[in-house]
């Protein structure tokens, strides 16, 4: 096997564990009282997600990694561990508000939404691992579409906890 496809069976297996955790995650938020808000967009995100790593496969199983690109890839999943890490049982692909304050640790002590920073980094590393670099542009300023719309419900469902 090529590095490439090291590269995409580790980030598809990734991705499979964390809906996995999501879907374990929410269950248990939505048990403790939880409510989701802003689940219209799910589907798009879903498909984002979808696309973007089938394009993976498709641009870069047979690739050779671009050694250059490797470390800032793997220094995201440090921070992503991080992050996981910091929500804990609050981690999942939904919107769950529970009553309960906002998380203020880990890296949800410098920024309001590190999650999607980290994704913002692997939607354009992996492909630039890849040696795709107009893959990395094109999902990554379609990424932005998506981030576009799911920050605003999110910061919406938390000005609700906010207001209440």
């Amino acid at each position: 096997m090529t590095g490439g496809a090291w590269l995409l069976l580790y980030v598809t297996c990734q991705r499979l564990a964390e809906l996995a955790l999501a879907r374990r995650n929410t269950r248990r938020l939505l048990a403790r009282g939880g409510v989701e808000r802003g689940a219209g967009h799910y589907p798009l995100m879903v498909a984002f997600h979808a696309t973007w790593l089938a394009a993976m496969w498709i641009a870069g199983w047979n690739a050779e990694l671009a050694a250059v690109w490797v470390a800032p890839f793997a220094a995201v999943q440090i921070l992503r561990v991080w992050m996981l890490a910091s929500l804990g049982e609050r981690w999942t692909t939904r919107i769950i508000i529970v009553d309960e304050p906002p998380v203020r640790r880990g890296p949800y002590r410098f920024m309001k939404h590190p999650n999607y920073a980290i994704v913002v980094g692997e939607i354009a590393l992996v492909p630039l691992c890849l040696g795709a670099p107009w893959l990395a542009l094109g999902a990554s300023v379609a990424h932005l579409g998506v981030l576009a719309v799911r920050i605003r419900a999110e910061n919406a469902a938390l000005a609700e906890y906010d207001a209440g």
